[in-house]
């Protein structure tokens, strides 16, 4: 089962836009039914770094919460993704002032 990107989510936010919330929270329901299946005993984290809270979403969303430093591994390609959109709008010029932290994600 795919997760980033997967239609039928997609389809229930267009719904959810569109004002048929009904529709959205149907469509929903069927994803996390399809995904309670499909993952119920397979790793479904995608984090790339090894961490102590590992698929563990609630613990480590909370640890994250808390502290409010940075957000979880598996967040900042949604997030980058994001920036990159808006990014375009000075066309990219903010590249040129971000100095990337000594410890990185390495993909």
């Amino acid at each position: 089962m795919q997760i980033e990107g997967n239609q039928k989510e997609l389809d229930a936010m267009k719904a959810f836009h569109e004002g048929n919330r009904t529709e959205g929270l149907k469509l929903q329901e069927e994803f996390a039914a399809e995904f309670r299946e499909a993952y119920k005993e397979k790793d479904h984290c995608s984090c790339q770094k090894a961490c102590r809270y590992h698929g563990n979403c609630k613990e480590c969303v909370a640890i994250h919460r808390a502290h409010q430093e940075h957000v979880p591994n598996c967040m900042r390609p949604v997030i980058n993704k994001k920036i990159r959109l808006l990014s375009e709008l000075t066309e990219h010029t903010i590249a040129r002032e971000i100095e990337p932290p000594k410890e990185i994600l390495r993909t």
